[in-house]
């Protein structure tokens, strides 16, 4: 399992509802519901994947998570976990406010921009950067609004939003978020983990 699936599996609290939004093909939907809480649900756009799902045995519907999130009831689950999703909606900030409605907590996993192979891959090719976390080329990728680890600490803090716990996963170590860090960890660190709340 993806290291940054065991970090997310480590801040969902057991026997709490979760929800896994754009789980795939249940990778981490499957771990949740194993070792954490059986009380976990996945809402998927993939037609083959919420189908793997279900033969997995997860709870899974088939959604667009930009315009399906409400019909869930607010405060309907105690976690909500958007896994290197929020990259690829057209508008994340109504995905993020959702997201924070439904659930009393979030968990948001951003590939981060801003890695400085990402900085030099632009500087000195001139071209789109294909790394670990982000692995597509430019005309093929999911990715619709980039954004870098400062860049979703920013834009939280300008919403009022509580960082329970800000982490960036760089080269396989995982390292605390904070004010003080922010740019040091936006320059080295392929990928951001928030534990948020209203």
């Amino acid at each position: 399992m993806k290291k940054e699936f065991r970090i997310i599996s480590d801040l969902v609290e057991k026997n709490s509802r979760v929800l896994d939004v754009g789980c795939g093909d249940g990778e981490l939907t499957s771990y949740i519901f194993k070792y954490i809480t059986q009380d976990v649900r996945g809402i998927e756009i993939s037609k083959s994947n919420v189908q793997k799902c279900i033969s997995k045995g997860l709870t899974v519907i088939e959604g667009d998570a930009e315009n399906d999130l409400y019909q869930f009831p607010d405060a309907s689950f105690d976690f909500v976990i958007l896994s290197q999703t929020l990259q690829a909606f057209l508008n994340p900030e109504k995905v993020l406010d959702e997201l924070l409605r439904v659930g009393k907590k979030g968990i948001v996993t951003i590939p981060n921009f801003g890695h400085w192979k990402v900085r030099l891959n632009l500087l000195f090719k001139g071209t789109m950067p294909v790394t670990k976390s982000l692995p597509h080329k430019w005309h093929n990728t999911p990715n619709l609004h980039m954004c870098t680890i400062k860049d979703f600490f920013n834009f939280c803090d300008h919403k009022k939003i509580k960082f329970i716990k800000s982490l960036a996963l760089s080269q396989e170590k995982l390292l605390s978020i904070s004010k003080t860090n922010l740019n040091t960890r936006n320059l080295f660190s392929e990928i951001g983990i928030f534990l948020i709340q209203k």
